[in-house]
């Protein structure tokens, strides 16, 4: 899964790695929200890049990470949609219908994976490519009208596949990793049935690294620089797998 993140980048860096033309940021959201963060939590707003409906350029927005569905009573889903798996996307009531037509890039420069020692302790670990370069997840996104005030909010969620052998040690699953090459391929527009299904797949493993990180990023209220510096301790990674909640 990918329950937490952290993205270096600032609107500008994102705007340029992206390659997007403008930045949209909707009026009831703040600069801060396209900040660095260190510590990305589910709820909180994130910028997004998406493909603009009239222009048909990507454009970088902010979003809210939690999907709800458009089809949503009060604005809530009833379980988790912080991720998609990407075996059920196609079929999920809470996904069908953004897989189709509102795919996403989700800017980010690691995420964080919590290893089980014992009953009563887990590890974090963070996981980046191995040239510090940022990437993208591969998002979906949809919105949200409230029918009495007539409010929009606009929600993504990040697609998750197997592990690689990064990974696998860690959690059994990961967040889906896009090469930059098929960014394109990704937000484009498609028929039902050339949809890209098959970029939902591991990264490869020998372009990621993996290293302990401090206990303190399991806070939320937690969001600076020294939560993904490496642990002085050795951070050998185990070769076998365990079970996570």
């Amino acid at each position: 899964m990918c329950g937490r993140y952290g993205r270096r980048g600032d609107k500008q860096r994102i705007a340029e790695w992206m390659q997007t033309h403008n930045t949209n940021v909707f009026d009831e959201l703040d600069e801060t929200n396209l900040s660095p963060s260190f510590n990305v939590a589910p709820q909180t707003f994130q910028p997004v890049v998406r493909l603009n409906d009239e222009t048909g350029e990507r454009e970088l927005t902010v979003m809210r990470w939690g999907l709800v569905p458009y089809w949503s009573k009060d604005g809530k889903a009833s379980f988790s949609t912080i991720n998609a798996k990407s075996e059920t996307v196609a079929t999920s009531p809470a996904f069908r219908e953004a897989w189709k037509t509102r795919r996403c890039l989700v800017p980010a420069d690691w995420f964080y994976e919590w290893q089980r020692l014992d009953e009563n302790t887990k590890q974090p670990f963070a996981i980046a490519l191995k040239n510090d370069e940022m990437f993208a997840f591969a998002g979906l996104w949809e919105t949200w009208k409230d029918k009495t005030t007539g409010r929009k909010l606009r929600t993504y969620t990040v697609l998750t596949t197997d592990p690689n052998e990064v990974v696998e040690p860690l959690h059994n699953r990961m967040p889906v990793i896009l090469h930059r090459r098929d960014y394109v391929r990704w937000l484009a527009p498609t028929d039902p049935a050339h949809l890209p299904i098959d970029l939902l797949r591991p990264y490869p493993a020998e372009e990621m690294k993996v290293w302990k990180v401090s206990k303190a990023v399991g806070n939320t209220r937690n969001d600076d620089p020294s939560l993904i510096e490496p642990l002085q301790e050795a951070a050998t990674v185990p070769t076998t797998p365990s079970l996570f909640e």
